[in-house]
């Protein structure tokens, strides 16, 4: 028989008492017994074999099904409801399942705010047309973006509304939630630059004052459709009020114009941006 005086977690190592009754322990706490079990389902390879293929489609399904059950949670009750029994719950899956695939539940939540993230990015570029040849209407489908137009985009505000809070004293969360390179307004300035090259823009605008403007005020705007402070038909007319500022000539279009009485003027003596 083995020594029972000498037992040892299985995982780490770490020295095991023996209990009084009952079946002795083989691991010092769940967390090893959770690793314990991933590594029964992948076993680590012999020494001189290739390395692991990428995960395969069925892992990264699992994956999403689980971070939707976060977004479901955050979306409907905020962060604080999101306990890893409670995602499995949502999930449908068990909570041995959860951590196999997660080794904590700060790791759950920053890679359920990347797949969002990413998820959002995918569909905003199946909606906005690339087409550089009419900024104003391209810089429209971008503004669009921001605004819970459909179920999805109200679903995804209320989701980073959930994590905005947890960000400002989790960096790591931050760090995902707000690019330091702020890439949407570069993509925004860069709509106007194209509009300042064709010349169909009002003289002496600064492009990147404009967008930080711009996507500021429609993040904004956006949350206040959502809080139903505003309706959705006086947010468009704000933020056609500040493309037709911008593009005096072209903001007019299918469904859209000019706010009643608004004569564009560029102020004096300001002279045109040069952009980041």
């Amino acid at each position: 028989m083995r020594d029972e005086k000498n037992r040892s977690c299985r995982v780490c190592g770490a020295g095991l008492a023996r209990p009084s009754r009952g079946r002795p322990a083989v691991y010092c706490s769940r967390s090893c017994q959770a690793r314990a079990y991933r590594r029964r389902r992948q076993p680590l390879p012999e020494p001189g074999t290739p390395p692991a293929s990428p995960p395969t489609d069925v892992r990264a399904r699992q994956r999403r099904r689980i971070a939707e059950a976060v977004w479901r949670i955050a979306a409907g009750q905020g962060l604080d409801a999101a306990s890893m029994r409670r995602i499995a719950a949502e999930a449908g899956v068990s909570l041995r399942v959860v951590q196999y695939h997660f080794d904590s539940k700060h790791a759950l939540l920053v890679d359920a705010l990347r797949l969002l993230h990413e998820e959002n990015e995918r569909l905003a570029r199946a909606r906005i047309p690339h087409d550089m040849t009419d900024p104003c209407a391209l810089l429209r489908a971008v503004l669009d973006e921001f605004l819970p137009l459909d179920e999805q985009r109200a679903f995804a505000l209320r989701v980073f509304t959930a994590y905005y809070a947890r960000s400002l004293t989790d960096p790591e969360l931050a760090a995902v939630f707000l690019a330091a390179e702020q890439p949407l307004e570069h993509l925004v300035a860069d709509i106007i630059g194209a509009g300042q090259a064709a010349g169909s823009t009002a003289p002496g605008i600064d492009r990147a004052h404009e967008a930080d403007l711009l996507v500021s005020g429609a993040v904004g705007l956006g949350l206040d459709v959502v809080h139903e402070r505003r309706s959705l038909a006086g947010v468009r007319r704000v933020l056609e009020y500040h493309l037709a500022r911008i593009f005096p000539a072209e903001a007019a279009g299918p469904g859209h114009g000019h706010v009643p009485g608004h004569r564009p003027s560029p102020p004096a003596g300001e002279r045109p941006g040069t952009g980041p």
